[in-house]
């Protein structure tokens, strides 16, 4: 499981909130996404440490601050429907590579891509790596949640990335492969309705006929074993023919590479498996662009690919977010956040203040935690 590190609440909505909202209100019951809303938290990893050169490191977790937008504190205050809390982690990690490793295995591990491993590290993106060698990986994350979701798990389809809550506060983060665009993942509310290990996987005519169109063996099921690309462990939702699974390619996961399942780590879904609950709740959202401020005003943005095409957004939706946040425009570094959205390599960094321009600085900050500790288709 990824663990967070020292923590700091926040405010945080996504940065496609005003869109998208409307978007998937059409779509999905208006009551239960009214209050659609995100926290921030830099994803760790199995190895999580302390920041290391290279991964753009945190500055030190902020102190208690004054609650001047009446959201929640950590006492508890009432949470207004459009806000939410959550915790800031340190997400630089050493990796020493083993036998078997690539880039792509790497960043299908930490949920980051091959791009940025190779970037940090000053490699070639199809370079090969020797056993024993140190790479730095950063994979740092905001996290979507629904305000009214204090348990259950939010997935991000942009993102590739799993979230679970527990009692309001962040219980677990994954990397998660999800839909390709041609097969994409559908966004909505689900319950969880089936545990299941070593589970037969009934091949599902559709992906039967895709079988038979590109000349492969047409199987009409696989039981368990090492050839299951549903892998040990099948969490059921209550989508049609949508579940979370495990995989017997782990280097697809933190991919658009499913037949719209949620794919996870082996490890990652083990994990969740035994944490998971039969009717428990979940969303899945398709945020593209997030932004956030902590309680020191620091602002965090991270953008995403939008693989499916379905608006991934412009530096004016990103003003619009600002605006909605009270957070002034001169306080945003606008070229950094032009830069990410060029790049869209789903790493969140810090995007301002601008000195001086943080003319609303108050305006939306949360008071400050004390570190934490976290103990069908394919």
């Amino acid at each position: 499981m990824l663990r967070p590190s020292p923590a700091a609440r926040i405010v945080f909505r996504s940065a496609s909130f005003p869109s998208r909202f409307r978007q998937c209100a059409a779509r999905l019951r208006p009551p239960r996404l009214a209050a659609c809303v995100a926290v921030l938290f830099l994803v760790g990893s199995p190895w999580a440490g302390s920041a290391r050169a290279g991964c753009d490191p945190l500055s030190e977790p902020p102190g208690s601050t004054p609650n001047a937008s009446g959201a929640a504190t950590a006492e508890g205050a009432p949470t207004p429907p459009s806000w939410s809390i959550g915790e800031i982690a340190d997400s630089s990690n050493q990796h020493v590579v083993v036998r078997g490793d690539s880039l792509t295995s790497i960043g299908a591990r930490y949920g980051q891509s091959v791009r940025r491993i190779a970037e940090t590290n000053g490699l070639d993106p199809g370079a090969r790596l020797e056993v024993g060698q140190t790479l730095i990986v950063c994979s740092r994350h905001l996290a979507p949640r629904a305000a009214e979701l204090d348990d259950g798990i939010v997935i991000n389809l942009p993102q590739r990335m799993a979230f679970r809550y527990v009692a309001g506060r962040l219980d677990g983060a994954w990397p998660v492969a999800v839909g390709r665009p041609d097969w994409p993942t559908p966004v909505g509310d689900f319950t969880v309705r089936t545990r299941e290990q070593d589970k037969t996987w009934y091949v599902p005519v559709s992906i039967q006929e895709e079988m038979r169109r590109e000349g492969k063996p047409v199987l009409t099921q696989v039981p368990p074993g090492p050839e299951n690309p549903l892998g040990r462990h099948w969490i059921g939702l209550s989508l049609p023919a949508i579940g979370i699974h495990g995989t017997n390619a782990p280097a697809s996961v933190y991919g658009f590479r499913s037949h719209g399942c949620i794919r996870m780590h082996p490890d990652d879904v083990a994990a969740l498996f035994e944490r998971v609950t039969l009717g428990e709740r979940g969303r899945i959202v398709y945020e593209p662009l997030l932004l956030a401020r902590d309680a020191r005003g620091r602002i965090w943005f991270e953008a995403n690919p939008d693989a499916y095409r379905r608006g991934g957004g412009t530096i004016e939706t990103v003003r619009a977010m600002a605006r909605e946040q009270g957070i002034a425009e001169a306080a945003v570094d606008w070229a950094q956040v032009a830069k990410m959205l060029r790049e869209r390599d789903g790493l969140a960094r810090e995007a301002g203040p601008i000195p001086g321009g943080l003319a609303e600085a108050g305006a939306g900050a949360v008071a400050a935690g004390e570190p934490q500790s976290n103990g069908g288709n394919r």
